[in-house]
């Protein structure tokens, strides 16, 4: 009888009852269901010899047979995708098991065969899958999942939290986890009888399971992948990229090297007081000074822009050493678009911050846009995000935290150590 020890099988995992998007199997994707697509570019896999649709429903089964491919029927009645790999042992016979998910139509076949040949290198490897470096902004999404690696490439530890934590603010490399696994033969007979853990019912992350009852997951670094299909936003950026279309990006904080912020409103209460002289007083918020000098500190500009003119906000300003700034403005749009040339930016790396109608062509000149929570109705729809601070209670002190933190800088807010790299130069 053939030895089934170094026979490869790669198996995708199909459930057609998907929360997010029911009947993902079967979104068309360029003519074809998106299952065909996985299964298309698995067969050019150089190292596998078959591959399986793993299906707990006929809808998917039909149109498995309808463009010709291999599938097995499976329990509706499993958790995960490996249980599921689980059953489909008894129908298929090999020595390793790939899991490759069935709403992955981009992915790479050079990307599963770079797994397998490591495991068919190593037979001390019982658990193998993927992963690549990503920028800070995404390690701070729950979504994406990331892992810290050992000096041998085994897997340290999985978590929707970015790991490791740059606790002063040092620059830190993250990697996510691409999720295709491979599976020896005995592992995946093991799988079903392990616990669950706590770390696993935390995280939700099966993986986890594994890692609590002992075994080594090896990972290997492959280039950054293509998106996968988990909502109807992912589905239509699939369907773009491979139709050739163009891919409309939305700057996102990572990005965003100026701030521009409006007075009166934001900065302040919106109150305007005279003294005795008719001197106009206002009531800033120390808060916000912090945040304007912590953004400039680490390499994001702010620029201050109101409609009106006062010594004291001049005085303030000055005292806070913003030099980018306009005063007794009438177009904030045109006035936006001076600022971005005076700071060598472009609207795609700009967030403005407003209140009022007045600010509303500020908000059509940057990419991204706040609206205070204190804002007009319409104000707060035509912003890009909406704060929960209102207007001269930290505002904008909100906006520079999130964006520290969407840059990897979140340190020089959370740490002694990382504020004392700047607080020389702190001023409120």
């Amino acid at each position: 009888m053939e030895s089934t020890e170094h026979r490869v099988a790669i198996i995708i995992p199909s459930r057609y009852g998907s929360t997010r998007l029911p009947g993902k199997p079967l979104a068309d994707i360029a003519g074809k269901p998106m299952v065909q697509h996985v299964y298309e570019r698995a067969l050019q896999v150089t190292h596998a010899q078959v591959v399986v649709v793993a299906t707990d429903d006929e809808r998917v089964a039909e149109a498995v047979r309808a463009f010709g491919g291999q599938y097995v029927m499976t329990s509706p009645d499993h958790l995960s995708g490996t249980d599921r790999l689980a059953e489909v042992m008894a129908h298929v016979k090999a020595g390793i098991y790939i899991n490759l998910q069935g709403d992955e139509p981009l992915v790479r076949p050079s990307d599963i065969d770079t797994l397998i040949a490591g495991m068919l290198a190593d037979e001390q490897v019982k658990v193998g899958t993927l992963c690549h470096p990503i920028e800070a902004h995404e390690a701070t999404s729950p979504d994406t999942v990331k892992v810290v690696l050992a000096n041998n490439g085994n897997a340290l530890y999985f978590s929707r939290s970015p790991i490791p934590y740059p606790r002063d603010g040092e620059a830190t490399q993250y990697l996510k986890h691409v999720g295709v696994y491979g599976f020896r033969r005995d592992v995946l007979a093991d799988y079903g009888f392990l616990p669950q853990p706590m770390l696993e019912h935390a995280e939700k992350l099966e993986q986890l399971r594994l890692m609590a009852a002992g075994y080594c997951i090896r990972a290997y670094q492959v280039a950054p992948t293509g998106p996968g299909v988990d909502t109807p936003d992912c589905l239509e950026k699939v369907r773009a990229l491979m139709s050739g279309e163009p891919l409309i990006t939305v700057p996102t904080l990572d990005d965003i090297r100026l701030v521009i912020t409006d007075v009166d409103g934001v900065l302040t209460d919106g109150g305007i007081y005279y003294d005795a002289t008719g001197e106009c007083l206002k009531r800033f918020h120390v808060r916000d000074g912090m945040g304007m000098r912590l953004l400039e500190e680490n390499g994001v500009r702010v620029a201050v822009l109101s409609g009106r003119d006062s010594a004291t906000l001049r005085k303030r300003v000055a005292d806070l050493g913003i030099t980018l700034c306009r005063f007794g403005v009438t177009d904030k749009q045109a006035a936006c678009h001076h600022l971005m040339a005076e700071a060598g930016v472009d609207a795609a790396q700009t967030a403005c911050i407003g209140d009022d109608c007045i600010d509303l062509p500020a908000f059509a000149a940057c990419a991204l846009s706040f609206a205070v929570a204190d804002a007009r109705t319409y104000v707060k729809a035509a912003a890009t995000h909406v704060l929960t601070s209102t207007g001269g209670t930290g505002a904008f002190r909100e906006v520079a935290d999130n964006i520290l933190i969407a840059q990897g800088k979140g340190a020089v807010l959370t740490t002694a150590a990382g504020y004392r790299q700047v607080m020389a130069r702190m001023a409120q």
